[in-house]
């Protein structure tokens, strides 16, 4: 593996600061940041007005990490697509593409893997790999944009990997996707969703960035919650619900709380009254997500009648609620389904992966 720097990551002014400390005039960074986030290339041969010996010498300091698509899946129910990417150490990351009338959704990785253990989730199964740069997170935008020939226009960090757990390199993505000189991505068109790491919480609070921040509440007592959620044995919901607050308070942007429907373990009648108390604490909205089954889990989703049933209580005790619609079912949409049985499929010798 090489130690050298995804420069897909830099923002643009450390990519002028880096012209400056290799001794080329700032135009330079101009036309870098140009071909890695408007045309979006990913081999510096392509930079065609670049000299060679401009290019060499990017080169020997760095690469452009890639985020290569090895296997794409289109549902046949409603055109989502599903993306397995290899990145240039070898790891293996999903991306989806959710198209909506309103523009193309991109829902991305943060990490390779996710250390959380959300009882619900695939991707935590087998547990944290590493980190995404700024620009592996980036690159699963730019590369979804090139295969459809299409421009993403809104984001979601709801894929593998918890992004507050890897706070550094998700902020500077925020930065970088939002940058008027690159992808021009609008903080308000971007959601990410955390299990609710409250330090972070209140750091991104602070940064003040118009983006939606979604907590994975999916149980309305610290009890339920430790069961199927560990990082509840940490953060308490009182402390999470103050963090959702404080972050509204300095960012003026509603919480979106999502909230998996288990058959028999979260969707009781003592559970709507938990969530009618939680929501009438906070300026939020409430999404029900019927879980996807997952086989190394038990759980069951919620039935459609019972999930409406749930909806309309809490809409008749005024809060914002909706049920989540089901997209790319058909081809294993839920977090960590297709990584799991790409690498199973890999490891085990099937051609067609």
């Amino acid at each position: 593996m090489s130690d050298k720097r995804d420069i897909r990551s830099l923002s643009y002014e450390q990519m002028r600061r880096e012209m400056e400390i290799i001794g080329e005039k700032p135009f330079r960074a101009d036309q870098l940041f140009d071909w890695l986030h408007n045309k979006k290339v990913t081999d510096f041969s392509l930079m065609t007005n670049l000299s060679g010996k401009f290019r060499d010498k990017i080169s020997e300091k760095f690469e452009i990490y890639c985020t290569k698509p090895v296997k794409v899946l289109v549902s046949g129910l409603d055109g989502t697509r599903k993306y397995i990417h290899r990145l240039h150490d070898g790891n293996v990351i999903e991306t989806v593409l959710l198209k909506y009338d309103y523009g193309n959704t991109v829902c991305i990785s943060s990490q390779v893997g996710c250390r959380m253990g959300c009882r619900f989730c695939a991707s935590t199964i087998d547990g944290l790999a590493r980190n995404l740069t700024a620009g592996e997170m980036a690159g699963q935008v730019y590369s979804v944009e090139n295969d459809i020939g299409e421009r993403v226009s809104h984001i979601v960090v709801m894929g593998s990997g918890e992004p507050l757990d890897n706070y550094e390199n998700f902020t500077d993505f925020i930065e970088l996707v939002n940058e008027k000189k690159g992808a021009n991505i609008s903080c308000r068109n971007i959601t990410a969703s955390t299990c609710g790491i409250v330090p972070k919480m209140y750091e991104l609070a602070d940064r003040k960035y118009a983006i939606t921040l979604a907590l994975s509440l999916h149980a309305t007592t610290d009890e339920k919650r430790r069961q199927i959620m560990p990082v509840a044995n940490k953060y308490s919901l009182e402390e999470i619900l103050d963090a959702c607050r404080y972050y509204f308070d300095r960012t003026g942007r509603r919480i979106t709380f999502e909230y998996s429907l288990i058959e028999g373990v979260n969707d009781t009648d003592e559970d709507a009254q938990g969530l009618i108390r939680i929501a009438g604490s906070v300026n939020s909205h409430i999404n029900l997500i019927p879980v996807n089954p997952i086989a190394e889990r038990s759980y069951r989703a919620t039935g459609p009648k019972a999930a409406l049933a749930l909806k309309n209580k809490l809409e008749k005790n005024h809060i914002n609620v909706t049920i989540r619609r089901e997209m790319g079912r058909d081809i294993s949409a839920s977090c960590g389904q297709l990584r799991r049985s790409f690498i199973n499929d890999t490891d085990t010798g099937d051609q067609n992966a």
